[in-house]
């Protein structure tokens, strides 16, 4: 309010170019009344004023601004005060600026940081946390959809220093809308008259922004290309992906899947990075589940004691029995998690990797099994241990590990098919959840296996 009630006295200063008097009185000023004051004024003039304001009274007064004002001022501004004003902005403000600017505008600002700054900007762009937006880069060179070749090479020459690549040229409208791409080399050794639209030399394909980490992965891999368009919803070019981007994208992708597979959240910083408490927020929670689960494998144990009490070498076989389980689980889910990660299969096959692993997982069991039974067999003083039924103890364990080790494949192969078909990270499907499963169904396949053969013989 009393910015509009002083706003005659500020036009005349204004129209009278006394600066010093306007620094003055802003000062002075409170700055949402100083955002009254140069609201409705020219872009040029009221970037001239906002170069008066202190850095961090102009990015107060900057917040008060409404959008389109935000954006006439940041046309006006050059790269150092593009800078401070981002520095000094609240972050909740500073990521509304860069959500509602111009595509284009926002491509200046992006230009205008450091490598550290872009990267803390992209962190506030409003795109989802992994998106292709928190990668791509805005160091790309477009060039107009009226050039022909001959042009667009001059334009090249003129406008490609310190852009991160070149070898693909972005041919857009004049709103920013991404029409075509085409290879320098392709540009160079087409006809000077030729237009730029009209040279094809590959299907265009470009990355939404929202798109995830894994998603645009993958389309570098379908479409071997060195560098990506990245989009927005209208189709305005705001950024590429490049190759070396993707390197570090895959890199991180692959080091979450490992740490989950491993059996905890994912650390999402380098590891000397990590606090003691954060780390211990990363474990603790898979820990605990692991734990809980292993104490049902204490609840079947303790369910068979009678069985265990009459002949107590059959605990003796325990640990054997639930670690092939626990093993070829183990195995099984990492091969799935890698295959259904690089799409050598899919969720339609489960049905295949199913046959597959109930068939793989009894031929494994009865290799194992057949150790375990001959080293029943083969052990000095075996009547002794396990009584003139020793054949029928070393049948019993032959047995179990074959339905133990069948199990833990089967269990392993389709958890990950199951948390894909419900929207998650198969990589959680850890190799430790998986051997604390198969445990719990270990100990139960195996005594019942037992009871079944030696009741009325050791027990």
């Amino acid at each position: 309010m009393l910015g509009n009630l002083l706003k005659p006295e500020f036009d005349a200063l204004i129209a009278a170019k006394d600066w010093d008097a306007l620094r003055e009185a802003f000062s002075e000023m409170d700055p949402a009344d100083v955002a009254e004051v140069i609201e409705d004024l020219p872009a040029d003039e009221s970037g001239i004023i906002f170069r008066l304001l202190p850095r961090d009274t102009a990015a107060l007064v900057f917040e008060y601004l409404p959008p389109h004002q935000q954006t006439e001022i940041v046309g006006t501004l050059g790269r150092e005060q593009l800078k401070n004003l981002l520095d000094e902005m609240a972050p909740d403000d500073r990521t509304r600026l860069l959500e509602e600017l111009p595509a284009e505008v926002t491509k200046r600002l992006l230009t205008s940081l450091s490598p550290e700054e872009l990267k803390v900007a992209r962190n506030l762009l409003g795109y989802p946390e992994k998106s292709a937006g928190r990668y791509m880069t805005p160091e790309y060179l477009t060039i107009p959809g009226n050039l022909t070749a001959g042009e667009a090479l001059a334009y090249v020459r003129s406008h490609g220093q310190g852009r991160e690549t070149i070898h693909v040229l972005y041919i857009v409208d004049e709103k920013g809308r991404l029409l075509d791409d085409v290879r320098l080399a392709s540009l160079v050794l087409a006809d000077p008259n030729t237009k730029a639209t009209d040279i094809h030399d590959r299907q265009l394909v470009s990355i939404p922004a929202t798109a995830d980490r894994e998603e645009f992965i993958s389309m570098f891999e379908k479409y071997d290309r060195v560098a990506l368009p990245v989009t927005d919803s209208q189709g305005v070019l705001v950024g590429i992906i490049t190759v070396d981007d993707v390197l570090d994208a895959a890199e991180e992708e692959a080091t979450e899947d490992i740490q989950r597979i491993g059996g905890m959240e994912a650390l999402e910083a380098p590891y000397l990075d990590i606090g003691i408490a954060g780390m211990l927020r990363k474990r603790v929670g898979w820990l605990t589940v692991l734990f809980v689960g292993q104490m049902f494998t204490a609840t079947a144990m303790a369910y068979y004691q009678d069985a265990i009490a009459q002949a107590v070498f059959l605990s003796a076989f325990v640990p054997l029995i639930i670690s092939s389980g626990g093993n070829s689980g183990s195995q099984a889910t990492s091969l799935i998690i890698r295959a259904l990660a690089v799409r050598d299969v899919e969720l339609k096959d489960w049905w295949k990797v199913a046959a597959r692993e109930i068939a793989s997982g009894i031929a494994l069991g009865l290799f194992l099994g057949l150790l375990g039974f001959l080293r029943i067999l083969m052990w000095p003083q075996h009547e002794i241990i396990y009584g003139p039924h020793y054949m029928w103890v070393g049948l019993a364990v032959g047995l179990s590990v074959v339905g133990v080790v069948m199990f833990g494949t089967l269990c392993g192969s389709m958890l990950p098919f199951l948390l894909r078909r419900l929207g998650l990270d198969p990589a959680t499907a850890s190799a430790p959840f998986v051997a604390t499963l198969v445990d719990v169904t270990g100990v139960v396949i195996y005594f019942t296996v037992v009871t079944l053969i030696l009741t009325g013989r050791a027990l």
